[in-house]
């Protein structure tokens, strides 16, 4: 079967590799050049999903002690780090995980925070809550209901 009749371009008598990745360096410099323009908002909101991050470490740190104390150090809940949001490009996300309980804290590019659960794995994320990303009372307020609520769930047999 030739490259054509398998719906490849025709050999350029570069090596495959090399074609493969001057193909890619080609598509990587144009959609670089098309989110070049989010890059400032995405560095604030990656600010601002740190920050935020660090509260709810502190927070979880302050959990742990006081189950600990109470005789239940097993009630351990993992943060993990933020990164790139696993369904919005211009958005970073980190999330609280116990056994197959799930919150996310996702902060968008666009200006808005966004509380996504408490939910299991494998069920629907939701329920959802957004605010915009300059509402730090608003936040903080509704933060702390929802870690409350994810830690009750997280915590239910």
């Amino acid at each position: 079967m030739s490259e054509q009749e398998a719906g490849l371009r025709p050999s350029t008598g570069a090596a495959p590799a090399e074609a493969l990745a001057e193909r890619l360096a080609r598509v990587g410099r144009e959609i670089g050049s098309r989110e070049r323009a989010h890059g400032s908002s995405l560095a604030e909101a990656d600010d601002v999903a740190r920050a935020l991050h660090r509260s709810v470490a502190t927070a979880l740190e302050s959990f742990h002690a006081a189950a600990g104390d109470a005789g239940a150090p097993h009630l351990r809940i993992e943060l993990e780090e933020p990164r790139a949001d696993d369904k919005h490009l211009r958005s970073v996300q980190f999330e609280l995980l116990r056994g197959r309980h799930r919150a996310i804290v996702t902060v968008k590019s666009k200006g808005e925070v966004t509380l996504v659960g408490p939910f299991r794995s494998g069920k629907p994320e939701g329920p959802c809550k957004s605010f915009p990303i300059d509402a730090h009372a608003d936040i903080e307020d509704a933060l702390g209901g929802f870690l409350e609520r994810f830690l009750q769930e997280a915590a239910t047999p």
